[in-house]
């Protein structure tokens, strides 16, 4: 079966108590809203509900007469407040049955770890038999697809690795054979160094002369600003080649703050640029305690141009790993320009690689003066060759002055090496 439709929408109810006291946090949502919107599926609304039989029938009411599809997850673990199960079983007026392949995953599950299956466990292969099963290869809970009114509903586990696989596996293929989706293209330039409201005013005419099938959306994340400019069409070929035109148009008008031209992270970014010229880089890093190299590993690949860190938060690792004169520090204070040069020189020995980056700052709540406020951060990056330094303050709470540390910090040696 396809259905035709000039625009399919979708509502995600994710089901938990622990959501809605803020002890898990739904990155479920956004990932699944990723996946859909890359496919030309609209999500119309994203609603958080606790783990209530009440609540659960009125949100699939509600997200049901305004969306083409309901995407659930949460409530299908084995204990007993997990209510999902037998809920959409009501709700759908069918009968729990027992589903073998999925019996028998749970059995060798537990087998393979020595450990005995209790019936609740046993009970994770019941399935309402008006459901499809999709079954779970990382997780002992099934996922379960229903269809009621032309409408489509589908049920997944809360555990995002479980979700992830079933959507990837099961539910994106089967809803772009369900729907004759419309192509819609992205194209995402990525700037720094200048404000939101300052971009837009220099993007007023380009917006303005944008046809009614791209848009363009401001996207600001911890020092980026990003700008996606999205096209829907018939079909994916022209409305790619429609919307070429304008981002070609956007990258000329920011070419003075373009940090790249497609929708990656920093670390990727940085990647790509040392990759390109066969060259490494090492860090030494004070105030954000190992989240630059953390950025950095969480790239795939990049132990070829990444060496390692040195994480000198207390002075004297300062002046014992990285060399640090103990007459810089009293001169000048760890957060001070000269303390960072000799980080960064003394790294660069530690570790030979061709490039470094060094950064000392005040994160905060605590620890700033007033020659010294908190957020005052210096950073230095370059080679033995050439070493850069700049000093940024920065006006927001720990995590997020981490953060922006993090991605200044690697766009400044990016802007150095090309």
């Amino acid at each position: 079966m396809s259905i035709q439709a000039d625009k399919v929408t979708v509502s995600i109810i994710t089901i938990g108590d622990e959501l809605l006291i803020g002890q898990t946090i739904d990155t479920n949502s956004a990932w699944m809203a990723q996946q859909l919107n890359a496919m030309g599926i609209w999500v119309h609304r994203r609603v958080a509900i606790g783990d209530v039989k009440e609540a659960i029938l009125d949100a699939l009411d509600k997200e049901g007469a305004v969306s083409d599809i309901v995407l659930i997850t949460g409530g299908l673990g084995p204990t007993a407040d997990d209510i999902t199960k037998p809920t959409l079983c009501e709700y759908f007026g069918g009968t729990l049955v027992r589903d073998e392949i999925t019996y028998q995953q749970v059995m060798a599950f537990f087998e393979s770890r020595g450990l005995p299956a209790l019936k609740r466990n046993e009970d994770q292969a019941l399935v309402p038999d008006v459901a499809t099963v999709l079954h779970n290869t990382r997780g002992t809970a099934p996922g379960m697809w229903f269809e009621k009114d032309g409408k489509v509903y589908v049920s997944m586990p809360g555990v995002p690795l479980e979700m992830k696989g079933l959507m990837t596996d099961h539910v994106l293929p089967r809803l772009q054979e369900y729907f004759r989706l419309p192509a819609v293209v992205h194209q995402t330039l990525l700037t720094s160094g200048m404000g939101e409201s300052f971009v837009a005013e220099r993007l007023v005419h380009f917006e303005a002369a944008l046809p009614p099938h791209i848009k363009l959306a401001y996207l600001p994340s911890h020092g980026l600003l990003k700008l996606r400019l999205t096209a829907s069409g018939s079909d994916k070929i022209s409305t790619a080649a429609a919307l070429s035109i304008y981002f070609h148009q956007l990258k000329e008008i920011l070419a003075d703050i373009t940090v790249y031209d497609e929708d990656l992270t920093m670390g990727e970014v940085l990647g790509r640029t040392l990759h390109a010229k066969g060259r490494t880089v090492g860090t030494a890093e004070s105030c954000t305690g190992g989240y630059i190299a953390h950025s950095i590993t969480l790239v795939p690949g990049s132990s070829a141009w990444y060496k390692g860190g040195i994480v000198s938060y207390a002075n004297e690792i300062k002046s014992a790993l990285l060399d640090v004169k103990p007459n810089t520090l009293q001169a000048n204070g760890a957060v001070s320009e000269a303390v960072v040069r000799e980080m960064a020189r003394g790294a660069l020995e530690q570790l030979q690689t061709d490039y470094i980056i060094a950064v000392s700052g005040i994160m905060g709540p605590d620890g700033g003066t007033p020659e010294k406020p908190v957020g005052t951060v210096w950073i230095a990056v370059g080679s033995a060759k050439e070493l850069v330094t700049m000093k940024y303050q920065l006006r927001f709470d720990r995590l997020t002055n981490i953060q922006m540390t993090t991605t200044y910090a690697m766009n400044e040696l990016r802007k150095l090496i090309v």
